[in-house]
Protein backbone atom coordinates (compact mmCIF):
# COMPACT_ATOMS: atom_id res chain seq x y z
CA UNK A 1 0.00 0.00 0.00
CA UNK A 2 1.27 3.47 -0.87
CA UNK A 3 2.40 5.70 1.96
CA UNK A 4 0.29 8.65 3.10
CA UNK A 5 2.29 11.23 1.18
CA UNK A 6 2.05 9.24 -2.06
CA UNK A 7 -1.69 8.71 -1.60
CA UNK A 8 -2.13 12.45 -1.08
CA UNK A 9 -0.26 13.22 -4.31
CA UNK A 10 -2.39 10.68 -6.20
CA UNK A 11 -5.55 12.23 -4.72
CA UNK A 12 -4.32 15.69 -5.75
CA UNK A 13 -3.77 14.48 -9.34
CA UNK A 14 -7.32 13.20 -9.45
CA UNK A 15 -8.67 16.44 -7.94
CA UNK A 16 -6.75 18.55 -10.45
CA UNK A 17 -8.08 16.43 -13.32
CA UNK A 18 -11.67 16.80 -12.09
CA UNK A 19 -11.76 20.31 -10.60
CA UNK A 20 -8.64 22.22 -11.60
CA UNK A 21 -6.61 24.27 -9.16
CA UNK A 22 -9.41 26.58 -8.07
CA UNK A 23 -11.77 23.70 -7.29
CA UNK A 24 -9.22 21.47 -5.59
CA UNK A 25 -9.49 21.44 -1.82
CA UNK A 26 -7.46 19.88 0.94
CA UNK A 27 -10.71 18.39 2.25
CA UNK A 28 -11.13 16.39 -0.98
CA UNK A 29 -7.48 15.33 -0.98
CA UNK A 30 -7.68 14.18 2.63
CA UNK A 31 -10.92 12.30 2.08
CA UNK A 32 -9.72 10.60 -1.12
CA UNK A 33 -6.32 9.68 0.33
CA UNK A 34 -7.53 8.64 3.78
CA UNK A 35 -4.97 10.97 5.37
CA UNK A 36 -5.43 12.76 8.65
CA UNK A 37 -5.72 16.55 8.68
CA UNK A 38 -2.31 16.91 10.30
CA UNK A 39 -0.71 15.20 7.32
CA UNK A 40 -1.11 18.26 5.12
CA UNK A 41 1.63 20.47 6.52
CA UNK A 42 3.65 17.54 7.80
CA UNK A 43 4.13 16.24 4.25
CA UNK A 44 3.67 19.52 2.37
CA UNK A 45 5.08 22.41 4.42
CA UNK A 46 4.72 24.60 1.32
CA UNK A 47 0.96 24.05 1.48
CA UNK A 48 -1.37 23.73 -1.48
CA UNK A 49 1.16 25.09 -3.98
CA UNK A 50 3.70 22.41 -3.06
CA UNK A 51 1.10 19.65 -3.23
CA UNK A 52 -0.14 20.87 -6.62
CA UNK A 53 3.39 21.12 -8.02
CA UNK A 54 4.26 17.62 -6.84
CA UNK A 55 1.01 16.21 -8.21
CA UNK A 56 1.65 17.80 -11.61
CA UNK A 57 5.25 16.56 -11.60
CA UNK A 58 4.17 12.99 -10.84
CA UNK A 59 1.47 13.08 -13.50
CA UNK A 60 4.01 14.54 -15.91
CA UNK A 61 6.44 11.71 -15.13
CA UNK A 62 3.70 9.12 -15.72
CA UNK A 63 2.84 10.61 -19.11
CA UNK A 64 6.52 10.93 -20.05
CA UNK A 65 7.05 7.24 -19.21
CA UNK A 66 4.08 6.28 -21.38
CA UNK A 67 5.37 8.40 -24.26
CA UNK A 68 8.77 6.71 -23.97
CA UNK A 69 7.10 3.41 -24.87
CA UNK A 70 5.96 4.71 -28.26
CA UNK A 71 7.89 3.27 -31.19
CA UNK A 72 10.86 5.16 -32.57
CA UNK A 73 9.67 4.97 -36.15
CA UNK A 74 8.53 6.90 -39.18
CA UNK A 75 6.32 9.93 -38.44
CA UNK A 76 3.03 8.29 -39.49
CA UNK A 77 3.67 5.34 -37.18
CA UNK A 78 4.61 7.59 -34.25
CA UNK A 79 1.61 9.88 -34.78
CA UNK A 80 -0.76 6.91 -35.06
CA UNK A 81 0.69 5.28 -31.93
CA UNK A 82 0.45 8.57 -30.04
CA UNK A 83 -3.18 9.05 -31.03
CA UNK A 84 -4.02 5.47 -30.05
CA UNK A 85 -2.30 5.97 -26.68
CA UNK A 86 -4.16 9.18 -25.82
CA UNK A 87 -7.62 8.07 -27.00
CA UNK A 88 -8.55 6.43 -23.61
CA UNK A 89 -7.29 9.50 -21.75
CA UNK A 90 -9.47 11.73 -23.89
CA UNK A 91 -12.43 9.40 -23.41
CA UNK A 92 -12.15 10.26 -19.71
CA UNK A 93 -12.37 13.93 -20.67
CA UNK A 94 -15.84 13.34 -22.06
CA UNK A 95 -17.03 12.65 -18.50
CA UNK A 96 -15.34 15.63 -16.91
CA UNK A 97 -11.73 14.64 -16.42
CA UNK A 98 -8.88 16.74 -17.70
CA UNK A 99 -5.14 17.12 -17.69
CA UNK A 100 -3.64 17.73 -14.26
CA UNK A 101 -0.67 19.52 -15.81
CA UNK A 102 -2.84 21.85 -17.90
CA UNK A 103 -4.93 22.54 -14.80
CA UNK A 104 -2.02 24.25 -13.11
CA UNK A 105 -1.69 26.76 -15.94
CA UNK A 106 -5.05 28.30 -15.11
CA UNK A 107 -6.98 29.04 -11.98
CA UNK A 108 -4.21 29.55 -9.42
CA UNK A 109 -4.35 33.31 -9.48
CA UNK A 110 -4.47 34.24 -5.81
CA UNK A 111 -1.68 36.64 -4.79
CA UNK A 112 1.25 34.64 -3.47
CA UNK A 113 -0.27 31.39 -4.72
CA UNK A 114 2.86 30.39 -6.57
CA UNK A 115 1.06 30.86 -9.90
CA UNK A 116 4.22 31.81 -11.80
CA UNK A 117 6.13 28.82 -10.41
CA UNK A 118 3.25 26.49 -11.28
CA UNK A 119 3.09 27.78 -14.85
CA UNK A 120 6.85 27.30 -15.15
CA UNK A 121 6.44 23.75 -13.82
CA UNK A 122 3.77 23.05 -16.43
CA UNK A 123 5.90 24.53 -19.22
CA UNK A 124 8.82 22.30 -18.21
CA UNK A 125 6.59 19.21 -18.13
CA UNK A 126 5.06 19.94 -21.54
CA UNK A 127 8.55 20.55 -22.95
CA UNK A 128 9.72 17.19 -21.59
CA UNK A 129 6.77 15.45 -23.28
CA UNK A 130 7.65 17.18 -26.53
CA UNK A 131 11.29 16.12 -26.17
CA UNK A 132 10.34 12.45 -25.75
CA UNK A 133 8.10 12.61 -28.82
CA UNK A 134 10.78 14.42 -30.83
CA UNK A 135 13.29 11.69 -29.92
CA UNK A 136 10.89 9.04 -31.21
CA UNK A 137 10.53 10.98 -34.47
CA UNK A 138 14.25 11.75 -34.88
CA UNK A 139 15.31 8.13 -34.47
CA UNK A 140 14.43 7.09 -38.03
CA UNK A 141 15.98 10.24 -39.48
CA UNK A 142 13.49 13.12 -39.21
CA UNK A 143 15.52 16.34 -38.80
CA UNK A 144 15.48 17.65 -35.19
CA UNK A 145 13.68 20.90 -36.04
CA UNK A 146 10.89 19.07 -37.87
CA UNK A 147 10.65 16.43 -35.14
CA UNK A 148 10.32 19.18 -32.53
CA UNK A 149 7.63 20.99 -34.49
CA UNK A 150 5.60 17.81 -35.01
CA UNK A 151 6.01 16.85 -31.34
CA UNK A 152 4.75 20.27 -30.22
CA UNK A 153 1.78 19.94 -32.57
CA UNK A 154 0.90 16.58 -31.02
CA UNK A 155 1.05 17.98 -27.47
CA UNK A 156 -1.18 20.86 -28.56
CA UNK A 157 -3.60 18.37 -30.15
CA UNK A 158 -3.73 16.44 -26.87
CA UNK A 159 -4.36 19.48 -24.69
CA UNK A 160 -6.88 21.06 -27.07
CA UNK A 161 -8.71 17.76 -27.40
CA UNK A 162 -9.08 17.59 -23.60
CA UNK A 163 -10.99 20.86 -23.66
CA UNK A 164 -13.09 20.18 -26.76
CA UNK A 165 -14.01 16.62 -25.77
CA UNK A 166 -14.93 17.73 -22.26
CA UNK A 167 -17.15 20.47 -23.68
CA UNK A 168 -18.77 18.20 -26.28
CA UNK A 169 -19.15 15.22 -23.97
CA UNK A 170 -17.85 12.90 -26.67
CA UNK A 171 -14.71 11.99 -28.61
CA UNK A 172 -15.78 13.40 -31.98
CA UNK A 173 -13.57 16.54 -31.77
CA UNK A 174 -10.56 14.31 -31.10
CA UNK A 175 -11.46 11.84 -33.84
CA UNK A 176 -11.70 14.66 -36.40
CA UNK A 177 -8.36 16.10 -35.31
CA UNK A 178 -6.78 12.63 -35.27
CA UNK A 179 -7.85 11.88 -38.84
CA UNK A 180 -6.49 15.24 -39.97
CA UNK A 181 -3.21 14.78 -38.08
CA UNK A 182 -2.58 11.38 -39.70
CA UNK A 183 -3.53 12.66 -43.17
CA UNK A 184 -1.30 15.73 -42.87
CA UNK A 185 1.60 13.68 -41.51
CA UNK A 186 1.23 11.15 -44.33
CA UNK A 187 1.13 13.96 -46.90
CA UNK A 188 4.18 15.72 -45.50
CA UNK A 189 6.37 12.76 -44.53
CA UNK A 190 5.15 9.88 -46.65
CA UNK A 191 3.31 6.65 -46.04
CA UNK A 192 4.67 4.03 -43.69
CA UNK A 193 5.42 0.73 -45.43
CA UNK A 194 2.57 -1.23 -43.77
CA UNK A 195 -0.08 1.49 -44.17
Amino acid sequence: MADTRSRMVDAAISALQRHGVAGMSFTDVLQDSGAARGAIYHHFPGGKTQLIAEAAARNGDEVRAALATLPAADPVTVVTAFLDAIRPVLAASTTGSGCAVAAITVGASEPGSGDTDLRRTAADIFASWGQILAERLESPGLPPAEAGELATTLIMLLEGAHVLCRAAGDLEPFERAARTAVALTRTRYGTRPDA
